[in-house]
Parts: structure tokens; sequence; C-alpha cells
């Protein structure tokens, strides 16, 4: 597949959520002269009517590190500056049937170690957020 190296894994994901059915997904990560961190911008066309805001909140009420923000909100990379978290806003512009799913991590920490420390405290049986129940560094 074309594209970004996540995009097979993001569309598995969804297909798998979706009780596989095909989605579709335009996914772009955005290259920015940042220190740390990940902006990403995923668009997919809806097929039916879903309050989307309150899908992603409840699928991510009890996620420790996966935030998602009000109507309305845009992350910010800042925000997530050395922390395992990752902070979601969605958006449907004029309210069409396409979505705009806003994403932010920092790659250093949520990226690939915080990753795989949260994995290894999961598999062990540890409480999920040890070692990773970190403050974010403002700005």
């Amino acid at each position: 597949m074309a594209g970004h190296r996540h995009l097979p894994e993001i569309s598995q994901g969804l297909v798998r959520m979706s009780g596989d059915q095909p989605v579709g997904l335009t996914f772009v990560p955005h290259l920015t002269p940042l220190i740390r961190g990940i902006h990403a911008t995923l668009y997919a066309r809806l097929t039916k009517e879903v309050d989307l805001q309150a899908l992603f909140e409840q699928r991510y009420a009890n996620e420790s590190f996966v935030d998602v923000l009000p109507a309305g909100a845009h992350p910010e990379t800042r925000s997530v500056r050395g922390s395992n978290q990752c902070r979601i806003a969605i958006h449907r512009p004029q309210g069409g049937d396409t979505v705009v799913i806003l994403s932010v991590i920092d790659n250093l920490v949520k990226g690939a170690a915080g990753q795989a420390v949260q994995n290894m405290n999961i598999m062990f049986g540890l409480e999920e957020r040890a070692g990773l129940n970190i403050v974010p560094l403002l700005p």
C-alpha cells in the first residue's frame, strides 16, 4: 500500500472496528519544525449519520493515555510534550460527510519508548500507567 508506513495499521484497525467493512481513509502526517511531537490529520468519508464526538468519547473514556478534546477544540503538540498522552479532536467541516480527526503525540515518549513500557506493563500484569504517569512539559 502506497503512502505513510502507518496507514496500513490504521486502516486495519478501522476495518476491524467497522465489522470488516471497507473503510476509506486519507492520513496526512505533518512534517513541521518541531523539536518533538507528531501532529497528524486523518480524513474519512462517512456512509451513515453518527455522533462521532460521542462515539470517540465513549470508546476512549477508560483509556488512561487518550484525551478526546471537546467539540471544536484543536490539539497542540506542546500539550503532550514529555508525556505518553495522545490528544484527539473530531471535526465535521460544514456538517458534511467528511470527518477530520486531528491527533497529537510526543513521538519520543508515546511513539516508541512509552508504547513499549505501556505494553510491557500490560504483558506483565502491572498497572498500565506504571512509569508513565508523568505530567507533560509545557511549553
